[in-house]
C-alpha cells in the first residue's frame, strides 16, 4: 500500500534540511516507506541497516564508509548507534553537500534526544504511525479498529492470520527487539504490565494501584511505561490544568496506542468477541483518538485531556496557540450533550466539541456541539491549519 501522504511530508521536510528522521514503532513500515520515497527521488540509494552485523562493520569508521557516498543515504535502526550522529552532524555541515540522510529509529525518546544535542537545526522529523482511515477508507473502519494499523496485522487475509501476527509481534518485541534497542526488562514482568495497561485503556494513570496490581514499586511502573511510550507502543495523554479555582485531575490518561495490539493482548479476535466486551467502550474510545489525531495533523505536544475531581472530563482537548478543540467519543449511534461538555465548553472557552460516534451521519446536538461520525472524520474533520 502506498503511503502518499507519508511520502509528501518527507519531501517537505527534505525542503529546508538534508536529514529526516523517521520515528515510528517496530514493524510499523518505516523501512517500506524509505522505499517508496527512494523510489521516486530518483538519485542513488545507499541503504544500511544498523541491526545487520555486515552493515554494522562497515560503519565502524562511519566517515569513511559515508564521506565519499552522493544521494539519498538511509540509515535504518539508528538508535542502535548513537555514536554515528556526531559524525553526521560534520557530513551534514559540509558546503558541497552531496548526500541526503534519512534516518529511521524505533525509539522516540532517545533518538530526539540525541537529534537535538548533534543535530539541532539540522533535522526535521516526521513520526510514522500505523494505517489510519485516510489510508484504508472509511469503508474500512471496523477492520482497522479491530486489526490495528500495522501493515501485516491490517492487510492478513483473515481475522485468524491478523491475531496470530499480533501475538507473534509481541513476544518478539519483548524478547527481542527490546534488548536489541538495549533496554534491559524481565520478559515476564513487562508482558504483565503490558497486559495491566491494556485493562487499564482510557483511564487516569494510578501509579500506585498499578504497582500494588504488579507487585513492583511505583518507580518500576514509571520506568515500564517510559519504556513502552518511548518505543511509541503506548499513548500517554497528559492533563491540562490552569488556575480555574477547581480541583483537576493532574495525572495522564493511557492508552495502548494500536487498537489491534490492545486486542490481542485482551486475546480478542473477532469484531463479535470485541463488541461483546466490557472494555469495548475504552477500545473505541482509544481508537477514535488515534483517528483524530492524525486526521487533525495534531502533535503529541498539543494534545491533553481535562478533568475535575468533581467528575466533569474532556477525553480529548487539541490545543494550538490560543485556539482550543474538544473531543467526546462515544461508542453509540445517537450521542447526546452531558453536563460534562457544558462544563469544558465554558470554563476551557473551547471553539467547539465534536462527539465522535459510531452512527454514519454528522449533526449538530447544539450550538458549539457536534455529533461527528467516525466513518465521515477524512470529509468532516478539517486538518488544523
Amino acid at each position: 500500500m502506498l503511503r502518499e501522504q507519508n511520502r509528501e511530508a518527507l519531501e517537505a521536510l527534505f525542503g529546508w534540511s538534508r536529514a529526516v528522521g523517521i520515528l515510528g514503532a517496530r514493524q510499523v513500515g518505516k523501512t517500506t516507506l524509505a522505499r517508496q520515497f527512494a523510489a521516486t527521488s530518483k538519485e542513488p540509494t545507499h541503504h544500511f541497516d544498523l541491526e545487520d552485523p555486515r552493515h554494522a562493520r562497515q560503519l565502524e569508521n562511519a566517515m569513511d564508509t559515508l564521506a565519499p557516498l552522493e544521494g539519498l543515504i538511509v540509515l535504518d535502526e539508528v538508535q542502535a548507534r548513537p555514536d554515528l550522529f556526531p559524525a553526521l552532524r560534520v557530513l551534514l555541515d559540509r558546503p558541497e553537500e552531496p548526500a541526503r540522510f534519512l534516518l529511521l529509529g524505533s525509539a522516540s525518546g532517545a533518538l530526539l534526544r540525541q537529534g537535538s544535542e548533534s543535530l539541532a537545526g539540522r533535522i526535521g522529523w516526521h513520526r510514522l504511525d500505523g494505517f489510519d482511515l485516510g489510508e484504508v477508507g472509511a469503508e474500512s473502519w471496523q477492520t482497522l479498529w479491530l486489526r490495528g494499523g500495522f501493515p501485516r496485522s491490517f492487510l492478513a487475509r483473515n481475522d485468524a492470520e491478523s491475531l496470530g501476527w499480533r501475538r507473534s509481534f509481541l513476544e518478539t518485541f519483548l524478547a527481542r527487539d527490546l534488548p536489541i534497542m538495549g533496554i534491559e526488562t524481565s520478559f515476564l514482568r513487562m508482558r504483565e504490565f503490558w497486559t495491566m495497561l491494556a485493562h487499564w485503556n482510557g483511564r487516569v494513570l494510578n501509579h500506585a494501584e498499578l504497582a500494588r496490581s504488579l507487585g513492583a514499586t511505583p518507580t518500576t511502573v514509571a520506568k515500564y511505561l517510559s519504556i513502552l511510550s518511548d518505543t511509541m507502543v503506548v499513548r500517554v495523554l497528559r492533563p491540562w490544568f490552569t488556575n480555574l479555582g477547581k480541583r483537576l485531575v493532574k495525572s495522564p490518561k493511557v492508552y495502548v496506542l494500536d487498537s489491534g495490539l490492545l486486542h490481542a493482548l485482551l486475546d480478542l479476535g473477532t469484531y463479535e468477541q470485541l463488541a461483546g466486551h466490557p472494555l469495548v467502550g475504552a477500545s473505541f474510545e482509544g481508537f477514535a483518538v488515534q483517528q483524530v489525531i492524525k486526521q487533525l495533523g495534531a502533535r503529541d505536544e498539543e494534545c491533553w485531556f481535562w478533568g475535575t475531581h468533581g467528575g466533569a472530563e474532556l477525553d480529548l482537548l487539541v490545543v494550538r496557540g490560543d485556539r482550543k478543540w474538544g473531543f467526546e467519543f462515544k461508542r453509540s449511534e445517537a450521542p447526546r450533550t452531558t453536563k460534562s461538555m457544558h462544563a469544558a465548553m465554558k470554563d476551557l472557552q473551547l471553539e467547539k466539541i465534536d462527539v465522535v460516534h459510531l452512527g454514519p451521519d454528522t449533526y449538530m446536538l447544539q450550538e458549539g456541539i457536534r455529533a461527528l461520525s467516525v466513518q465521515r472524520l477524512q470529509q468532516d474533520l478539517a486538518p488544523l491549519a
